[in-house]
This record gives structure tokens, sequence and C-alpha cells, in this order.
């Protein structure tokens, strides 16, 4: 067994040293998020500030990056977050995991914080911890041109540097956005992280790992999802899907649906703004959009930017969104939680409770504004901290649309249920991917499982969630994991008799998901039609990975993080959704049109083995072989 390679960094005192990992810890967490949040509550206190120089902050990869199976090229951040105060994990494409494996390591574990900006330099199993003075001030597409351009690169820009608390990290245009994870490089002054080495990836039965995976790079480019819609249109094909369901946040969450969205549809980026596509490494999607500004070619926005820099701020400028996209990824900001602030500070303004001179559907002064968050310039500063802070000094509790502090994603829980369950159980606070993208089975995906009706939603969502994590674990994109929705309701189309009944009946499953989550010790089978990342990863790491204990993996990740915010204080009553979403309904003639949490919840917890409180039962963790971990 090849056990990974850690290396954990003291930036105050300035040493470096191999941190082994345990063969317990590598069999039951692998890597990526589930064992960064294992080495979390390992190695610091409870009640530590994200920016305190005790915190860590770990930067890793799954066992599958850097392999040459498909979508491999995310790697992970961890710490806590700024948000929330609970697990911070942020993950990101780029070429920097990569990298990092290629230098010897899998993960870095740093803490301290050095007394000027630094770089810290991974090559060839050396580190080094080198001035970055001169780098300080300069934007993420500045300083990644400063350096040597055959190097991984992880940055944070203008934003990282003051500690704005939704600041990422960038490497080359894609960026590790959510949680603040570039605030705390900031508070540490680390500016920037690169890699680069030349060692060879090891892999447990490689004539067989490259067998499986053009079988499984042909299986993804065979399927609609995966080979069609994703590279037409990219995330961004979702804006017109989501208006047509209500599910598209507008006006800050007060509606779900305009009629003006398609000015800024993938369907209208690709046919009025599209240059070409693009992709990370090793990935056949190529779902990525590039367009031309200001005379360069640049990356496009995702439907998330699309979204919330359109409809939920009342905008209907493509270019202003392309414009937009651009200046948060060169300060180093989440477009999700900038925006989603922006929108309620709006709000604020209308209902007359606060002015920060952001009005619905003025788009004129919105580059400035960012720029002003990003430099904590006056009142800036306050929208500088996210909603939930505002919220808490200006009021209007009710419409901050953020769970746990973390602002959601781009898609309306009153018309997705599942989603917002999903929203308010997700450690990391307002997630989609964390919590399950049950939008994808309700609101936007080929399948409506009636987006209103609770009955099986909880049961889908645990099985959504721990899918999910497993992947994200393994070092794998969740692009890469839409073909779990066959084939041939793609071909049939959602308003086939076949896949409307499907949708329908699909409300009675909920018994039988509950199944399929207590059989799995017996679902010792792999097959490209479910999770092929399970046999992808077998054949990498040696280790007895089939469906069922794929599985598991994502449910003790899911588990492990839920314990890291269990010690520093958050409760099954941080799993909460604003007023608007709970108590308003979208549609006032249709009362159903709220997201039940108080029917929604006791079943959830049930599924997922917890008490009534949220807490996991002795026998959940011991099932898991987590009873000793309790942090």
């Amino acid at each position: 067994m090849i056990l990974p390679v850690y290396a954990q960094i003291n930036l105050t005192t300035g040493k470096t040293e191999d941190f082994p990992i345990s063969e317990a810890y590598f069999k039951r967490y692998i890597g990526g998020k589930a064992l960064a949040a294992r080495l979390l509550l390992d190695l610091t206190p409870a009640g530590l500030s994200p920016f305190a120089p005790e915190m860590a902050v770990i930067v890793n990869t799954g066992p599958l990056n850097g392999t040459g199976a498909p979508s491999t090229s995310r790697f992970n951040v961890s710490s806590k977050n700024v948000l929330t105060g609970g697990i911070a994990s942020s993950n990101c494409g780029g070429s920097f995991g990569m990298m990092l494996r290629r230098a010897g390591y899998e993960g870095l574990i740093i803490t301290g914080k050095a007394e000027a900006p630094v770089r810290i330099d991974v090559s060839d199993g050396e580190i080094s911890i080198l001035d970055a003075s001169e780098l300080w001030g300069m934007d993420t597409e500045k300083v990644q041109e400063e350096l040597p351009r055959h190097m991984g690169k992880l940055v944070i820009g203008p934003a990282g540097e003051r500690m704005v608390s939704f600041a990422g990290l960038a490497s080359g245009e894609r960026m590790a956005g959510r949680c603040g994870v570039g605030a705390i490089f900031g508070s540490k002054n680390i500016k920037a992280l690169t890699a680069y080495g030349t060692k060879k990836i090891p892999v447990a039965n490689q004539q067989k790992f490259d067998k499986y995976i053009k079988k499984w790079v042909r299986f993804l480019r065979k399927h609609t999802m995966t080979g069609d819609s994703l590279p037409h249109y990219g995330s961004a094909g979702l804006v017109n899907k989501a208006n047509a369901s209500h599910a598209l946040p507008t006006l800050n969450f007060q509606q779900g649906h305009d009629p003006l969205a398609d000015t800024v549809s993938g369907e209208t980026l690709a046919e009025t703004r599209l240059t070409r596509n693009s992709g990370c490494v090793s990935c056949p999607i190529r779902c990525e959009r590039r367009v031309m500004l200001d005379g360069k070619e640049v990356k496009g926005p995702e439907y998330e930017t699309l979204g919330f820099f359109g409809p939920n701020i009342g905008a209907h400028d493509i270019d202003t969104v392309l414009r937009l996209n651009y200046v948060c990824d060169i300060l180093g900001l989440d477009t999700i939680s900038a925006a989603s602030t922006i929108a309620f500070a709006m709000e604020l303004g209308e209902k007359g409770m606060a002015d920060f001179g952001l009005t619905f559907g003025d788009v004129s002064n919105l580059e400035e504004t960012l720029r002003k968050i990003a430099g904590r310039e006056g009142i800036y500063s306050d929208l500088a901290n996210g909603s939930k802070w505002l919220s808490e000094k200006y009021g209007g509790k009710e419409f901050a649309m953020h769970s746990k502090g973390l602002e959601m994603a781009s898609y309306e829980p009153r018309r997705s249920v599942g989603m917002g369950l999903g929203y308010a159980t997700s450690n990391r606070g307002g997630c989609h991917l964390n919590g399950g993208y049950m939008a994808l089975l309700e609101s936007v995906g080929v399948l409506s499982i009636r987006p209103q009706d609770t009955r099986a939603k909880a049961q889908w969502t645990v099985f959504m969630q721990n899918a999910l994590e497993a992947i994200s674990t393994a070092g794998c994109c969740l692009f890469s994991g839409q073909t779990f929705v066959p084939q041939i309701l793609f071909n049939l189309g959602p308003n086939h008799f076949v896949t409307r009944f499907l949708g329908q009946a699909a409300v009675l499953t909920g018994p039988v998901v509950r199944l399929i989550l207590a059989v799995r010790p017996v679902m010792r089978f792999n097959t490209l039609l479910l999770l092929p990342h399970a046999e992808a990863l077998r054949l990498a790491t040696g280790l007895p990975f089939y469906t069922g204990s794929f599985l598991d993996l994502g449910e003790r990740t899911f588990n492990i993080e839920r314990l890291y915010n269990l010690r520093e204080g958050l409760t099954g009553e941080d799993d909460s959704l604003p007023a608007r979403l709970t108590k308003t309904p979208q549609n006032p003639e249709k009362k159903n049109t709220v997201v039940r949490l108080d029917k929604l919840l006791p079943v959830y917890y049930r599924t997922r083995g917890w008490d009534k409180s949220g807490r996991p039962r002795e026998r959940t963790l011991k099932r898991l072989k987590m009873e000793n971990e309790h942090g």
C-alpha cells in the first residue's frame, strides 16, 4: 500500500517537515476534504479563530488527482469557515493539484503566520518559503503572470490580502471561491503557493487502470449530459431550465422567474459571445466557456454568476455579467457570496434599512462596488463581511439568503425543496454541492421529482450528499457524476410520458432509497452506470472499493465534517433557512410553495442515523468505523 505524503509547514518558525498519514486514516478517509477534516480535528483546538496563527489550512488532493482519470484535476482547501465558524472546504480545478502530486506531496498542512508576504514553493520534494513582498498588492492575474509559467499556482488577490470574508483563491482562471479560504491565506501573509515536479504518480494496477479509464472516457463522451449538454452550454445552460421551473432566484429570491432571463442564458452566451470551449486538465467534458473581454480571451461565467449578477439583482446585460465575473476573479472574490450580498444590500436599500448606493436593475456602479468591497473601503467594508453579518447589523434576517452564514447558490428552494433541505444541512453552509444538488433531480435536470413534494426528498438528499462527497474526496469533478441519470431519459426528454411518470412516481421511493443505504455492505460491484469513480479508485489505490464502500466513504466524509461543526458550536438549530423560504410562499395562491423543514429534517436525521438534535448516534459512528473519532 502506498500511503500519501503530506508536509507540515509552520510559517511562524519557518520549519517544514513531513507529516505521516497512518494506514488507518488512509483507508477510512483517503484524501481530499475527508482527510482534511479529520486532520483539522486532530491539529486544532475548538474555538480557534479562522485568522489565528495557530489555525491550520490544508491544501490537498485525492487519490485520483493527476492519474489521468477523467475530470480529476480537482484539489481541496480546508480550514475553518470565515463566514460560518464551521468547516471550510473549497474545491478547485486548474493545474496546482496535479503539480503538487508530481512534486511529491498529496497535501500541505500550513500553520503559523509569516512576518511579511511569502510564497511557498514545492519543487520535486523540496519546500521553500520565499519572500513575496514584491507580489503583494497584485491581482490574481498579474501575480500569476509574474510567477514561472511551468508551475502550478494558487494565489490570492486584493480581497484575500484585506481578509474579505468571502475571498477566494485562484489557480489559473479557476477559483476555490467559497468559505473565505483566500482571507485565511491573507491572514497568514501567504500570497502564493507554487508547485512543480516530475515524479510519476503511482497507480496500484496501471494496466487495468488505463484500460478502464479509456472505457470511462468513452462513456462520458457518449452520455448526453457530459458529451453534449455540458460541452455545448456548460453550467450556463441551466439558466433557462431553472427559470422555466420557477427555480431561478430573482430580486434577492423574492421571485423564482424572470421573463427576461434568456438575455443572460447559456444559449445566448453560446450564440453571441462564445469564442470556444475549453476545460480542466484530463477532462473530456470541456464545459468551460471562453469569451472576449477588452480584446483578450478570458474564462466566461458559470450558471451561478449568470443567475446572481443577472435576474437576482434585476439585471439583464450579459456583457456586464462577463465583466463582473472577470473582476471578481482578478480581485479574488467568490462570485456567489459577492453577488448575493449585493442583492441583499439592494433590498435593504429598497426597504429603507441601509443605503449602499445599490439599486435593483442598476449595474452602473457594480464594478466600482466590487473593488471597494475587495479594498474594504468605507461602508463597503460592511459588505465585505457577507449577508449574515449585514443582517445582524442592519436587520433583514428574514431575507438574508444564507444558511449557517454561507450565501446560498442560485437555485430557488421553494421550487426545489430537496435542494432547500440540502442547503440547510450542508456542512459548509448554503452550498448546492455539499447539499447534494437535489435541484438536478427536481428543477433543472431531465427528471422532475415533484419539486414541492416533501416525500422521499430526505432520503434522496442523504443519498446524493453521500455520493457527491465520495466523488469529491476521490479527487474528481462533480460533473463527472451527472451520468447518474440514465441516458435513455435524456433521449426521451423531460416531456415524454415515461420521464414524467418516473418523476411523479419517485416521490414514493423513500423506502427504496433507505433500503439501498442499508444494504451497502453487500453492494460489492462497480458499474459505469452508477458511480464509475469507485472502480477507478479501486484500481488506483489497491483498496477494495466497490459501489457500497464508495458510498460509505461519502457518508464518512459528511459525518466527519458534521463532527467538526458540532465541536465548533454549530448544532441542529443551525440546520435552517431564512424565513422568506420557510414561511413566505413563492406563489401566494399556492401555500405549499415553501420549504417545510419541519417535515423534512426529522426524516433526514433518522435516515442519517442521527438523533433528534442532529448529532450522529454511536451506532452510526461504529458502523462507519468512526466510533472513537468524536473530535
